[in-house]
Order: C-alpha cells, then sequence, then structure tokens
C-alpha cells in the first residue's frame, strides 16, 4: 500500500499542509514525494526506521547545510527538517535530459560541492555552527583496507598471475597513503552516481545534488575518480572517451582552484587504485561489507545495473593499467593490472565494454 505524506506539526507550522502529494521512486531506505506549499513544487523525502537510519538522515541533514553555501548553489534548497520523523522538506529541481559532455560540468560542480568545508567558502558565508556539525556529524571517509590488498592478490593468483613483493608493498603503501585525512577534507556526496545529480537550465552551473545520507569528509579526488573508473559505488556504469574525462578532470581542477585558491591535492591514480581493489565496489550497498566478493570472481559473474561484475573489473584494470605506468609509485600495480585484465579476457572473451553513454 502507497505510504500517505504525513507532514509534523513542526512541519505544517513552520512550512504549512501539503497538498497534491504523490510517492516519487526511491530507494528500499526511504520515501520521496513530490508536493505543493502554498502553490509551489517541493520535494519531502523520510528516512525510513531500520538501520543507521538516524544517522543517515543526520549525515543527509548536515550535508545540505554545509554544502547551501556555495553559489551558484550545488544542491536544493533545504526548506524544512524534522529529526524526530527524519524528514527533509527540499525545493524542488527540474531535470533536465544531461548533455552529451555532461560529464564536464558534472564535475565542475563536484569541485565547488567538495570546496564547501573549505576556509575559503566558510569565512565568506558559512556560520561556526554549520561547521562545527559537520566535523561532528559527518564520519571521515574510509578508504581500501588491508583484507582488501590480500583479497585482490589472491584473485589475481587464481587466475594465474605471478604476485610479486613489490606490488604487495605498493599495495600496502596505498592503503596507508588513502588512510591519511587531508589537511582540510572536502565534503563528499559520498555516492555521487547518476541519478543524484539534476541537470538543470540555471545559468551559471546548472547542476544539483542530491541524496547525501552517505555524506563523508575527506579527499575530492577519491569522488573526481568515479569519472574515470567507471562510478563504482552505482548501478549504471559509464565509461567516457578519454578526451571528455580529460576535459572533465581539468574542469574539476579548475574548479576547485577557483573555489579555495588552492590546488587540489591529492592523486588521481591512488584514487582509482583504492576503486579497483575494493570487492564492496562490485555490488550494492545491501551486500557490502560481509563477503569477499572479489574471490567469487572466477566462479561466478552477476548482474548489477549497467555491467556485471567481471565487466566492471575488467574497466578498472584497464583504466589501472593505463595510468600506472614507469616511474610511478604503483608501476608494478599498473603491470599486474594489466596481466590480470588479459587473463580475464582469456577466461572469459565474450565478456563486453561497459557502457560509453549513461542511461
Amino acid at each position: 500500500m502507497e505510504s500517505p505524506l504525513l507532514f509534523s506539526e513542526k512541519l505544517r507550522a513552520e512550512l504549512g499542509s501539503p497538498r497534491n502529494a504523490r510517492r516519487l521512486t526511491s530507494s528500499p531506505r526511504s520515501r520521496v514525494w513530490q508536493a505543493e506549499l502554498s502553490g509551489t513544487p517541493v520535494v519531502v523525502k523520510q528516512l525510513i526506521e531500520g538501520p543507521e537510519a538516524a544517522d543517515r538522515y543526520a549525515r543527509e541533514a548536515t550535508a545540505l547545510r554545509l554544502a547551501s553555501r556555495v553559489e551558484p548553489p550545488v544542491v536544493p534548497t533545504l526548506l524544512g527538517t524534522d529529526p524526530v520523523e527524519r524528514m527533509l522538506v527540499l525545493e524542488y529541481v527540474e531535470h533536465r535530459p544531461p548533455a552529451d559532455d555532461w560529464v564536464v560540468d558534472y564535475a565542475e560542480a563536484l569541485a565547488r560541492l567538495h570546496a564547501a568545508n573549505t576556509p575559503a567558502t566558510t569565512t565568506a558565508k558559512a556560520t561556526t555552527t554549520a561547521t562545527t556539525a559537520a566535523t561532528t556529524v559527518l564520519p571521515q571517509w574510509s578508504g581500501p583496507t588491508h583484507e582488501d590488498v590480500e583479497s585482490f592478490l589472491g584473485l589475481a593468483r587464481t587466475l594465474g598471475c605471478s604476485v610479486s613483493s613489490g606490488v604487495r608493498t605498493a599495495l600496502a603503501d596505498l592503503v596507508d597513503r588513502l588512510a591519511r585525512p587531508p589537511g582540510r577534507p572536502a565534503l563528499l556526496h559520498g555516492d555521487p552516481c547518476p541519478g543524484n545529480d539534476l541537470h538543470t537550465s540555471s545559468a551559471g552551473g546548472g547542476i544539483r545534488f542530491i541524496d547525501f545520507e552517505q555524506a563523508a569528509l575527506g579527499d575530492g579526488l577519491m569522488e573526481l575518480a568515479y569519472l574515470r573508473i567507471g562510478f563504482p559505488t552505482c548501478w549504471c556504469v559509464t565509461a567516457p572517451a578519454e578526451p571528455l574525462l580529460d576535459a572533465a578532470e581539468a574542469a574539476y581542477r579548475t574548479s576547485w582552484r577557483h573555489a579555495t585558491g588552492t590546488e587540489a591535492g591529492g592523486n588521481l591514480t591512488d584514487a582509482c587504485a583504492g576503486w579497483l581493489i575494493r570487492g564492496d565496489a562490485l555490488v550494492q550497498r545491501t551486500y557490502r561489507g560481509a563477503t569477499d566478493h572479489l574471490a567469487k570472481i572466477p566462479h561466478e559473474d552477476w548482474q548489477w545495473g549497467t555491467a556485471t561484475a567481471r565487466q566492471r573489473l575488467v574497466h578498472r584494470l584497464g583504466v589501472i593499467g593505463g595510468m600506472a605506468t614507469n616511474g610511478s609509485e604503483l608501476e608494478e600495480l599498473g603491470r599486474l593490472a594489466r596481466t590480470l585484465r588479459e587473463s580475464m579476457l582469456t577466461h572469459w572473451p565474450t565478456l563486453q565494454p561497459v557502457p560509453s553513454q549513461r542511461p
């Protein structure tokens, strides 16, 4: 049965009574409606009771408040909240079909979103309360672990690849590098997938990000890496053409520089390699954290959205094989990635490339 939109007394006192409410498609973790308040369209989101529901609500509300300081805007306006009911009332933003080169505008907006937690933005528009709330509520982004390294190397050995001590050392060092928090962490969306970006016709930057339940603080390049590595936490894998990737990454760095007055730190090759070795980046969120998914690859393939697990992994191996070349700290990983990719394509020659266009 469809759940009706029930506004609390708190929200009714602040915003009035909603009219013409209708349910929208959402994840199993939330209920979402479009409605009207005094004739103005709004979106109402309620986090459903369940594991970590209060935490997901707090992360989303905090991230939206933090991001609201960015101009031009990168999130819908947060109109009202009710922590007891875990309900958010947001400006309605009309989504338009993205342009063919959508990744460029996406990367530019992503940089401005990430910069919401930087000193330049804070002094311009934010309050001390919002900044304190961000550091209190939003967790530090967590990267791959040494267990991920062992799983990845175990897969390589199972598929007949030689694993040197050098590549093991390189991966251990990678895990340690990614675990170090940046000097001033960026505001990370947590799941910046196609579908969580609304493309509008607004002048001066038309993308608004939504669904911040997984928001965190960390290195922004971990999310810029989504474009090149194939949207690792998303159902819709997309692999844009190389010229578009180059343009998007340049747009991100330029946008970050304009927003903060500094150069974007971090290492994009490290970021992409971090996503490569995470077996949990091959499955939906529901299935993460309990199974060694890389160990299943030799025996099983499974569909998730627009690609299978093996397709995703072959794509990521190709990315790292091309990025981690001579002179790189990850040169030996690059060599192993190329060998492992060849082995997978030999074992499963019918594997197709991941889609180049977003669905």
